[in-house]
């Protein structure tokens, strides 16, 4: 998932007075705290508390621009790929993620915003995506790394979600996990044909992309729990089910196990399993290359902006025709 949501700021963090609540306004969310202590989907017509709404656009709208940004750096080995399979097995997932954008585009104007508005924030900067996608595919293991790691890491944060209670966001999402899982699989698949059946060179290759590609998996869940302003909130409301640091914990027990069968070392010194925890430790990740890649300042984040920015200017045409083409017919319809 790419559901590294940004944290802003409530209005009461930032000293601002609290408008008073009416009676009734007491009554409604009463209700729908009742709604979500039993564990009920909130759906798109139903009631819900303003900020409620407007950090599920966040998240949603986040998880959906991570989705066609992370297009991007696997897209653009399609045509290199080494054999026809790979190719088309590439392809099949580039296709999959503009489906998973489309599915979450889709959950957040059940909630009133518009496509437009969403976009329109992401080419301004305004909005964020998950941070992985600003690093750049220097060769072919890089493609299998992000299926085993950045997919394997994204699956870890959105089957949680498929419990998530916004109901058009869960069901959304439940699709995304069956996807997501055959990307995993078949990036580990890749990696262990390059293991196994590769050259020294290709071997090499893939322990490379392996070192450059863990710590920005493991930042993919977010800042640690104690600097996330609105963590317990969304807990609290269902939105978010296992926290930051216990998602991160979960990814690294799996993924140093898949680590051994693909005889690759994770780039840890400090990577080793705890028997009094039952739990591996792991070194200390660094934030501050996290918030400078959030920050926009990480190695692609202009390259990946710039793109996307000049498929949406390159599409125009079509929209217009598009709505064009609707307008027409309706003129037509109405005229009969």
């Amino acid at each position: 998932m790419y559901t590294q949501a940004m944290d802003t700021m409530a209005r009461e963090a930032k000293g601002q007075v609290q408008a008073v609540k009416s009676a009734e306004e007491q009554a409604r969310e009463a209700a729908f705290e009742a709604r979500i202590d039993a564990g009920e989907f909130i759906e798109a017509k139903d009631w819900m508390p303003e900020h409620y709404r407007k950090t599920l656009v966040r998240q949603i709208s986040q998880h959906a621009h991570s989705e066609i940004v992370g297009m991007l750096p696997e897209g653009n080995w399609v045509t290199r790929a080494p054999t026809l399979k790979r190719k088309a097995i590439l392809l099949a997932k580039v296709q999959d993620e503009g489906g998973h954008g489309l599915y979450l585009y889709a959950a957040a104007e059940t909630l009133g915003v518009s496509r437009d508005e969403l976009l329109d924030a992401l080419h301004s900067g305004r909005a964020k995506y998950s941070s992985i996608f600003n690093y750049p595919t220097l060769t072919w293991a890089d493609i299998g790394v992000i299926g085993w790691l950045v997919d394997g890491a994204a699956i870890m944060n959105q089957v949680p979600l498929c419990r998530c209670s916004f109901g058009p966001y869960a069901r959304a999402i439940v699709r995304v996990c069956k996807e997501e899982s055959f990307h995993q699989r078949q990036g580990f698949d890749a990696l262990n044909v390059m293991m196994t059946q590769g050259t020294p060179e290709q071997r090499a290759m893939v322990q490379d992309a392996v070192d450059r590609w863990w710590w920005p998996s493991l930042m993919m869940f977010g800042p640690p729990d104690g600097e996330s302003v609105h963590g317990a909130q969304s807990a609290r409301w269902g939105i978010k089910r296992i926290s930051n640091d216990e998602l991160r914990q979960k990814f690294v027990d799996a993924t140093a196990e898949q680590a051994k069968v693909l005889g690759v070392t994770l780039p840890d010194p400090l990577l080793k399993w705890n028997a009094g925890r039952g739990h591996h430790d792991f070194g200390p990740i660094d934030w501050d290359e996290f918030w400078r890649v959030v920050g926009g300042h990480g190695p692609c984040n202009t390259e990946r902006l710039a793109a996307r920015v000049k498929a949406w200017d390159d599409g125009a045409w079509v929209r217009d025709a598009a709505l064009a083409y609707a307008a027409r017919q309706a003129t037509r319809e109405q005229a009969a």
